[in-house]
């Protein structure tokens, strides 16, 4: 019988290569993606429950230094929820003031931001707990 693959979810981090903490989401999103990508083995930890039993399937990360698009940054702030605007960009109010602020100057845009773009789902800097959070914790289906 013929089966159709999913593709594979998309997380994109909007990094910043000079912030230490942008790095560090940097590097725990890789760690992630390659833990979701390659389960252990029997004979490569003790506890195999986590890697043989994924709660999160693999996905492709992105990595970008350029700021979002006009219509990634309004699927974000979708995302977030317009009173927390001013987490993605600074000194915003609103969608609209967000996107003006952006256009004026993409500094404005707060890094890192870390999208689950399948799910919906944002964290906003560097908390670490709060990105293993969304991406190993799947909605309910």
């Amino acid at each position: 019988m013929f089966r159709f693959h999913k593709t594979k979810d998309v997380i994109s981090l909007f990094h910043n290569a000079k912030s230490p903490a942008s790095l560090r989401v940097h590097t725990l999103l890789k760690q992630i993606s390659a833990n979701a990508s390659e389960p252990a083995t029997e004979d490569q930890a003790s506890d195999h429950t986590p890697q043989t039993n994924p709660k999160r399937q693999e996905f492709d990360l992105e990595v970008t230094e350029a700021p979002p698009t006009p219509d990634q940054l309004k699927s974000i702030l979708e995302y977030v929820g317009a009173q927390k605007a001013s987490t993605i960009i600074k000194g915003a109010r609103d969608e609209a003031d967000a996107m003006k602020k952006l256009k004026e100057n993409s500094e404005n845009f707060q890094r890192p931001i870390t999208v689950d773009w399948a799910n919906g789902r944002v964290v906003a800097g560097a908390n670490e707990s709060e990105i293993l959070k969304m991406v190993q914790d799947l909605p309910e289906s």
